[in-house]
């Protein structure tokens, strides 16, 4: 007899858990392997909601579904049968290194690796990302309005305003800049776990 298992990463408990501490509500496992197999892993590594034995068009109602009921849904994928439903969700993820070019082609984001420990280091560049840009949209709108309140009183040359424009757009880009050195987050919540070889054998007997 010969016995072929796929192994689990021994950080994806980590991973999701970083994912539920970042404050992502709900993580639901799509797939079309067996039940018994995807509750399994699901059960080790902390996923919320399993849906399994999904053809492609059930990937897709299971998404609409999702899509209607919480505000924002993000699918990862990396296969030919998830491009339908990552096109349903409000953005779609695509594992660039492994992934389908139908995948790739549907996708908002295609990260380059097949390393899924990457998203959370995603959500919280793309927070990083959009804090940045309001800090620079309330220093340009400040200082502007600062501007034409001392214009308007007769306190501030010409000279003055062109001065504080050029001195206002080059804080914002030098703002913006310290997004380049942002370093991959390596940062861990306290509950970050890695699976046991003993987990990981648990699984695998639980699949068959």
């Amino acid at each position: 007899m010969i016995e072929l298992r796929d192994r689990i990463r021994p950080d994806a408990k980590g991973i999701v858990a970083r994912l539920h501490a970042q404050g992502v509500q709900k993580i639901v496992m799509l797939t079309g392997d067996n039940e018994r197999t995807a509750r399994a892993v699901a059960a080790v590594v902390g996923i919320d909601e399993v849906r399994a034995e999904l053809l492609p068009e059930d990937k897709v109602r299971a998404i609409e579904e999702l899509v209607e009921k919480y505000d924002v849904v993000a699918m990862i994928g990396d296969g030919v049968n998830d491009a339908p439903a990552m096109a349903r969700a409000h953005f779609a993820i695509a594992m660039g290194a492994v992934g389908s070019d139908a995948a790739i082609e549907t996708a908002d984001i295609a990260l380059m690796t097949d390393d899924i420990g990457k998203v959370p280091w995603l959500i919280g560049h793309s927070r990083r990302t959009m804090n940045i840009i309001h800090q620079d949209i309330g220093i340009s709108l400040a200082t502007k309005a600062l501007f034409v309140g001392l214009t308007a009183f007769g306190m501030a040359s010409m000279w003055g305003a062109i001065a504080a424009d050029v001195g206002v757009s080059l804080l914002v880009v030098a703002n913006a800049l310290r997004l380049l050195r942002a370093k991959k987050d390596n940062g861990k919540p306290k509950d970050y776990k890695t699976l046991s070889e003993k987990e990981m054998q648990g699984v695998q007997a639980n699949g068959h």
